[in-house]
């Protein structure tokens, strides 16, 4: 009865444990996961958050490395790059800009749906079933990155500069650095001062807009509702598979 009671439990919605065994990722992003994690940043970054979860800090998401998990690195075909996860209960789910099923959209999200749909015509999810889980795209090669991991409760870029960045640095350079051209989305200003870090002469398509924040989404210098970046990216697949 204790099993079954515990196959029942529902999952954690905030971050139990700094250690990051906890936190599987693909087997091809291990290396380098492993590396940073030895490492004095890697290091100094586990300290910090124990050091806020004994402190009865709340952090999400669950699982911060989620995204490596999802889209191994010979899978990925796009990066989407976020700033941090969602600061309230339940929504993060590890994924950029991705929320946890049953969860309400997101302003953000729901902008970027908007831009699907303009774009590509692609019909408007239908609030809860599929909701605002962005996992399937995870799964087909997307790889969600946000540039910093964890965040606590209420309080949005508060483990900014902790040490996450120079894993994600890493992971984007990784990508960046590998022989297949990649579509990569840096929708705003944060998202773009990662541009330095993917080389400019491997072919990849680098696609910048403003963030689909309602704040800046129809903003200039380039509004993210307009943008065009999901038909561009499918053009760019297109001539690569043609």
């Amino acid at each position: 009865m204790s099993d079954l009671l515990a196959d029942q439990a529902p999952a954690p919605t905030q971050l139990q444990s700094a250690d990051p065994a906890q936190w599987p990722v693909a087997p091809g992003w291990q290396p380098l996961v492993d590396g940073f994690f030895a490492s004095a940043a890697g290091q100094k970054l586990l300290g910090f958050l124990q050091a806020r979860l004994d402190a009865g800090a709340v952090i999400f998401p669950p699982r911060p490395l989620r995204a490596l998990q999802l889209t191994p690195p010979e899978a990925v075909r796009m990066v989407i790059l976020g700033q941090d996860p969602y600061h309230g209960r339940g929504q993060a789910e590890g994924l950029a800009f991705s929320v946890a099923p049953g969860v309400p959209l997101p302003p953000s999200l729901r902008n970027i749906f908007k831009e699907l749909q303009r774009d590509l015509g692609v019909p408007f999810p239908a609030f809860p079933q599929p909701g605002g889980s962005l996992v399937q795209w995870a799964q087909n090669g997307v790889l969600l990155l946000n540039t910093c991991l964890t965040v606590e409760e209420g309080q949005p870029a508060s483990h900014a500069g902790k040490g996450w960045e120079v894993l994600t640095d890493a992971v984007i350079r990784h990508v960046a650095e590998g022989e297949r051209p990649v579509v990569f989305m840096l929708w705003g200003a944060h998202a773009q001062s990662k541009r330095a870090v993917i080389p400019g002469d491997r072919g990849h398509l680098v696609l910048c807009a403003n963030h689909p924040s309602p704040l800046s989404a129809l903003r200039r210098p380039v509004p993210f509702i307009g943008c065009g970046h999901f038909g561009l990216a499918r053009m760019f697949r297109e001539r690569r598979v043609g």
